[in-house]
């Protein structure tokens, strides 16, 4: 059976997986293609047409196209929605029932449109359509390979839950506690993000990062939102509040806000208040998902400790520190792409579950497009670019690290989810001094206290960070132990933390190897890997993405395959 998940039901993130037989063949983000991060108000076109090219079917083919989004759970949430919001919203209350249809025609017109595009023919293929929520934790249970589990799903809205809690048992998932809007942790975070001076849906990690330079005791937050052992509740005087409340018509955040705290923040440096603004949002945004976790899902953890988390939140990794950490996990899965990019994938997984397939677990993220080297170094030829060619391109690799460069990393298939895994990176030398900010300021053009992530090798994962839990799409942070923070100090936030991608030689055995090298040569078991992309722009796809990219920035050296380029 094929099943085809699309999303594209809100205004940001579209994207499309494929599964064929409970199998993921291909997925990927619409922004890669078109080149636009977030690929706001576009359909996914590109991105099921890749995945249809890659699974090598016709689009007749396809048995199922499955949506994250639901008109009956729209109207089953409807009457929670509207008791909640009459009194402090009523505008949006009344909104929401009056353009009932409305909402409903958009959410379907933005499918049609895109099965059009795609020449996959409505009336001729099942449509399921899966509550968004349950499409995010589908996509987290089903690839997780857990037989049982506790599950979160947690973001901004769906139709209109913005918090799950359920269980999962032998492929059924089960919900036990659900929150309506405007009571969301993920609203919440992303207010305090547009306040901070980051973009909406974007600059939320961002905030994240912030959070370790300040101190949360300097900040009064709780009024903005509450919470107790059993709920938590957003201030509408404060969070994505109405238009009539906004200190400015196109941010989310308030007018009071700005009268406790004082103007936002502007510009790329660290200050105060802004840095405890960022620490106690961080803070209490944890405590309250701890507290939910540990009413809700308790009994459910005590036998078997295995949670799955999904949704935007899940991107989280200082939160899933605290959960990896709490005595109640031992087993944590956040599916790499946990944002609404994932809900194609949850969809897919849910409706092809629903129609009896087994839902094979995910090993990898190598699910995008790959190029030849033929086609590689026929792109290079048509631009006359110079280059040399080298059967052993870890080899060369790994001593232009060794000595310290700076390498943009362009192999394989594209990573599906917002992190780069080795196939579309920028790598270098955690111990030289100032590299980190070297990449920040000269090639990638961003904040310079922002962190890089380390790829590692496996059997050095326990050493470094004391710990055994498997972390190989940099969905976690640990703490690093001491003898380690001096060796890789370029890679480790300013907490002691850091992020890692622990590399296996199984589903990507060309980065493993240019790792091993590495080690050889330096004794470091470690490089930093960050993104191949500049500020504002998505991780490059193709390697016309990569060239402009290179020329583009400071780079001074691209390998592509088993070509190097360099400046």
């Amino acid at each position: 059976m094929i099943v085809l998940g699309i999303a594209s039901p809100f205004v940001h993130d579209p994207s499309a997986a494929i599964l064929v037989d409970g199998k993921l063949i291909a997925a990927a983000d619409e922004e890669r293609f078109i080149r636009e991060k977030h690929a706001r108000d576009s359909l996914p076109v590109n991105a099921v047409n890749f995945c249809i090219e890659k699974a090598g079917i016709k689009p007749e083919d396809i048995d199922c196209v499955a949506y994250p989004w639901s008109d009956l759970e729209y109207l089953k949430k409807l009457p929670q929605y509207v008791k909640r919001t009459w009194r402090t919203r009523p505008s949006r209350a009344f909104k929401a029932v009056y353009q009932t249809p409305r909402t409903f025609k958009q959410k379907r017109r933005k499918l049609y449109a895109t099965l059009k595009n795609c020449r996959i023919d409505p009336g001729h293929v099942k449509i399921a359509f899966v509550p968004h929520h349950i499409a995010h934790a589908a996509s987290s249970y089903y690839l997780s390979g857990f037989k049982e589990a506790a599950v979160i799903s947690m973001d901004g809205t769906g139709e209109f839950t913005t918090t799950l809690l359920g269980r999962a048992k032998d492929g059924q998932l089960h919900t036990i506690r659900e929150f309506i809007r405007p009571d969301s942790i993920g609203r919440f975070y992303s207010t305090i993000t547009a306040y901070l001076g980051f973009s909406v849906h974007d600059g939320e990690y961002k905030v994240m990062g912030m959070a370790p330079y300040g101190d949360p005791d300097k900040t009064k937050i709780d009024h903005m939102l509450s919470y107790n052992d059993r709920d938590y509740r957003a201030n509408d005087d404060y969070v994505w509040v109405t238009r009539s409340k906004r200190y400015d018509k196109e941010k989310v955040f308030s007018k009071r806000m700005v009268s406790d705290w004082g103007p936002p923040r502007s510009g790329d440096g660290l200050a105060e208040p802004y840095i405890h603004i960022a620490a106690a949002t961080q803070k209490i945004f944890e405590d309250v998902t701890i507290r939910l976790m540990e009413t809700y899902l308790k009994d459910e953890l005590k036998r078997h400790k295995s949670l799955c988390f999904a949704g935007g939140c899940a991107l989280n990794v200082s939160l899933n520190r605290r959960l990896i950490e709490h005595p109640l996990v031992d087993r944590l899965f956040v599916q790499p792409a946990a944002h609404d990019s994932g809900a194609a994938l949850g969809a897919a997984s849910y409706a092809a579950r629903m129609l009896g397939e087994d839902i094979e677990p995910m090993r990898h993220v190598y699910y995008g497009p790959s190029y030849t080297n033929g086609e590689i170094k026929g792109l290079l030829d048509k631009y006359k670019i110079r280059y040399t060619y080298h059967e052993d391109i870890a080899d060369i690799t790994s001593r232009l690290l060794a000595e310290g460069k700076i390498v943009a990393w362009f192999q394989g298939a594209m990573e599906y989810g917002p992190r780069a895994l080795g196939n579309r990176s920028i790598l270098a030398h955690p111990s030289v001094p100032g590299i980190s900010d070297e990449i920040n300021g000269r090639i990638k053009f961003r904040e310079r206290w922002r962190p890089f992530c380390p790829s590692v090798l496996p059997e050095y994962h326990e050493e470094i960070f004391n710990t055994r839990h498997p972390s190989p799409y940099m969905t976690f942070s640990f703490t690093v132990n001491t003898n380690w923070r001096e060796k890789i100090k370029e890679a480790v936030h300013v907490d002691n933390t850091a992020r890692p991608q622990v590399v296996d030689i199984k589903t990507n055995p060309k980065f493993y190897n240019l790792l091993k090298r590495f080690h050889d040569l330096t004794g470091i078991p470690v490089l930093i890997n960050t993104s191949l992309n500049k500020r504002g722009e998505p991780m490059v796809c193709s390697p016309q993405d990569a060239i402009k990219m290179f020329y583009g920035s400071g780079l001074e050296y691209l390998v592509m395959e088993n070509c190097l380029i360099e400046k």
